[in-house]
């Protein structure tokens, strides 16, 4: 099995170490950014194929991240979360590219639980970023 990696994109540092250590103990490799350019340069540097992503994001949106990333990685598994539901919805993700929409908090449960579908689907896909080139 290749390695498992995610990355998990959030301005705020207790979400993303929270996560971090979450992932980290299931045995992902774990990469973390606070806003979208951060993200771009980890992205750049390594194939990431399952991304958790906080679509309110300061200066370039979550959203408009995920519409970036899904241009250049048709295949990568994104997962749009936010603490402002009313601004943010399931519509806006979904169009801009995103597989699922998660409302914080979110137990942790879930987001282990969506981890494991994407690899699983990855898996069975049996793509990298890089067959796509």
């Amino acid at each position: 099995m290749e390695e498992r990696k995610v990355l998990v994109v959030d301005d705020e540092t207790p979400i993303r170490s929270m996560l971090s250590d979450v992932f980290g103990s299931e045995g992902y490799t774990v990469r973390t950014a606070e806003n979208a350019e951060e993200a771009w340069n980890i992205l750049r540097q390594e194939s990431i194929m399952v991304m958790f992503i906080d679509i309110g994001l300061p200066g370039k949106s979550g959203l408009e991240l995920g519409e970036e990333i899904r241009k250049q990685n048709q295949v990568a598994i994104m997962y749009a979360f936010t603490g402002n539901p009313t601004f943010f919805g399931l519509m806006d993700c979904r169009v801009a590219g995103f597989d699922d929409f998660f409302v914080k908090p979110v137990p942790i449960e879930t987001l282990l639980k969506a981890a494991g579908d994407a690899f699983e689907k990855i898996e069975r896909w049996k793509v990298s970023e890089f067959d796509l080139l």
